[in-house]
């Protein structure tokens, strides 16, 4: 007999595992419009973010209007939770134009470690041995997918390695914030629905008045049109806020009201592995042996962080077990 904890538990897993598998689709979306638009990356940035604001407030509105609707005492919490997300976008996107795309996805996924030690200071959430292998896992599976094993990647200044560290830093401070909203007990489309709202007027702000100052933003008001009248690009562009960022980003808030934060931002670092796949699948880019070790070292982390839960929830189990026999 599984008891509560342990439902929860598993719930959680699959949640953020297919969070994980549809957030790497974005990947799919975004190569397609910078290599053929050539579309900054914070203009694609606030299109994105607006794009899921606006469907939420359409979707929400037809099937759940009360979820438009938050306590006034949420607000700040959520103005700041927004924000936390336009800067991660901003500090990712610097980082990707600073070293290159190999090492800012190592250096993002700093972010498991971050979580795990933030979670414990902050949230109270155990720092366990299983979590540290799992960690331990996670970031040399990243650093074998990416190759930034080779020492060429790492010709970076210290700006750039201080970006990339930063965005990690933020990813985790995302994850829990979001944890926090769901002790909060805010509901997890809601949280999304503000925080990408907060995050797109943040953008916007950035695009307009300081685009000369930060790589990838409009250097004048007429760049955030970017797309023009290319309808694909349009549609594409939706596309991606609508389906992969909306359910992807919802389903790992979700997840949050399941998982630790630290426990849920592992099991997301699966989403290169699914990448890689679906590159596979649709371009034939073909993964490297070693790149298959990556992929098979983080999702041994993640397998073994499960049966690491699934061991400790066991006693809670046997005496559940022992007080319904008497």
């Amino acid at each position: 007999m599984f008891n509560h904890h342990d439902t929860n538990l598993t719930r959680g897993y699959i949640i953020t595992l297919i969070s994980a598998a549809i957030l790497s689709t974005t990947a799919i979306f975004i190569r397609y419009l910078t290599a053929t638009y050539h579309m900054p990356a914070l203009i694609l940035a606030f299109w994105r973010d607006l794009m899921v604001t606006v469907t939420l407030v359409l979707v929400l509105g037809l099937v759940r209007p009360a979820l438009l609707r938050v306590e006034r005492r949420h607000l700040p919490y959520l103005i700041g939770y927004g924000l936390i997300l336009a800067i991660f976008n901003a500090l990712w996107t610097l980082s990707v134009a600073l070293n290159g795309a190999a090492i800012s996805t190592v250096l993002v996924y700093s972010s498991a470690a971050f979580t795990a030690l933030l979670g414990w200071l902050l949230l109270k959430e155990q720092l366990t041995w299983a979590k540290v292998v799992a960690v331990t896992f996670s970031l040399g599976g990243c650093i074998l997918i990416s190759g930034a094993f080779d020492p060429a990647a790492w010709q970076l200044n210290l700006i750039g390695i201080l970006t990339g560290i930063s965005s990690g830093l933020l990813y985790a401070i995302y994850s829990l914030m979001g944890r926090a909203a769901a002790q909060r007990q805010i509901n997890p489309w809601t949280t999304v629905l503000y925080t990408f709202g907060v995050a797109s007027i943040l953008l916007v702000c950035v695009n307009l008045f300081f685009g000369d100052l930060v790589p990838g933003a409009a250097t004048q008001p007429a760049d955030l049109w970017w797309l023009g009248d290319a309808v694909t690009g349009w549609l594409v562009l939706f596309l991606l806020a609508a389906g992969p960022t909306v359910i992807g980003f919802g389903l790992y808030n979700v997840s949050l009201s399941y998982l630790l934060a630290s426990v849920a931002n592992l099991i997301v670092t699966l989403e290169p592995v699914f990448t890689a796949v679906m590159a596979y699948i649709l371009f034939s880019e073909r993964l490297s042996a070693v790149q298959v070790g990556g992929s098979l070292l983080i999702m041994a982390g993640v397998i073994f962080l499960r049966l690491a839960d699934g061991r400790s929830a066991l006693p809670t189990r046997q005496a559940l077990n022992s007080s319904t026999a008497e």
